[in-house]
């Protein structure tokens, strides 16, 4: 099959995602990296620029006025912003599709680590374009869940159910992991302090 363009993916995985995840399932690895880093990097740019100009005004505002210790905190926010979601978004990638995967396979499906890596870096489409801006990023970020369940479903043929807890199992069970953590670092850390 033919590898579709950049622009197709683009608003194949906004617009139907279904029968684009069917397009690209015999596809490698190589064109999914390469089409998931291009949008990592925009998305980190964006992000950074949106970040730093956060940073930059709110030292702005501060009660000592330092305008070029703003801009130098802006700056350096934004270059460690997109460097930050740069590696994050791309590492992050590898292991959650890993995570997600043992999960996968516990609920049955069979097409491989590649497809759920696949599933992952296409879904992440909706955020990786919109997640920058304010607001809409968790719209984005909720249609980039779905698109990672459609994805799942589609590239390992799943049913929709163990696609949908293939895919949200993890973070439950890492919150609850994390809540019980924070619980029993707070009970045994003795917020209390005694004379």
């Amino acid at each position: 099959m033919a590898e579709i363009g950049f622009g197709e993916k683009i608003k194949g995985f906004l617009i139907s995602p279904v029968e684009t995840f069917q397009k690209v399932k015999d596809e490698d690895l190589g064109p999914v990296l390469k089409y998931y880093v291009i949008l990592v990097v925009i998305f980190s740019i964006l992000n950074a620029i949106i970040m730093g100009t956060m940073s930059s005004a709110m030292t702005s505002m501060m009660p000592m006025k330092m305008p070029l210790m703003g801009a130098a905190g802006g700056g350096l926010a934004a270059v460690t912003m997109f460097i930050g979601f740069l590696i994050l978004l791309i590492v992050g990638l590898f292991i959650g599709a890993a995570i997600i995967h043992i999960f996968v396979i516990l609920l049955g499906g069979k097409k491989g680590y590649t497809q759920t890596t696949k599933a992952l870096a296409y879904g992440m489409t909706p955020q990786l374009l919109l997640g920058w801006i304010p607001f809409i990023g968790i719209i984005a970020g909720i249609w980039a869940l779905i698109v990672e369940i459609l994805g799942i479903r589609e590239l390992q043929e799943m049913s929709t159910g163990k696609a949908v807890l293939a895919v949200i199992l993890p973070g439950i069970i890492i919150g609850i992991i994390v809540g019980i953590a924070a619980a029993v670092y707070v009970y045994t850390s003795g917020t209390v302090s005694t004379p």
